[in-house]
């Protein structure tokens, strides 16, 4: 599946958000390649390797449809942690752990402090990048 499949098999109004959030993270992070990764769309692919020797091929940033509403990965950190979980409380009306901000419907989401989570991330390597 391409990431243009991905996106136009989505029911409405997911599809439309999930285009507005491809376009958003598309300008924050415009040199990075758009993938499918497994079954989301991802941006900025990578090869990571942790100290236990685990090794494998991701994205930076994640975008995925789920049955409760809309899933936003930013596997990136800096010395302060995780970016996803920093802005959390900030973020507005999500669910957000470390790498992971979930919510229902875009208009839950400030977009403004998810556009500063994105452009921080399009500087900085990926938890485990090599």
């Amino acid at each position: 599946m391409t990431p243009d499949a991905f996106l136009e098999a989505q029911p409405e109004p997911k599809r439309s958000e999930l285009r507005q959030l491809d376009g958003l993270i598309r300008r924050c992070v415009p040199d990075w390649k758009r993938v499918m990764a497994g079954a989301m769309l991802g941006y900025g692919p990578y090869h990571y390797r942790y100290a236990s020797g685990t090794e494998g091929d991701s994205a930076r940033i994640g975008l995925a449809a789920n049955k409760t509403g809309i899933s936003v990965y930013v596997s990136v950190a800096d010395e302060g942690g995780y970016l996803a979980e920093q802005a959390g409380k900030r973020l507005g009306k999500a669910s957000v752990g470390k790498a992971c901000i979930r919510f229902k419907r875009l208009a839950d989401l400030d977009l403004g402090v998810l556009e500063e989570v994105l452009r921080k991330a399009s500087m900085l390597k990926a938890i485990g990048e090599v």
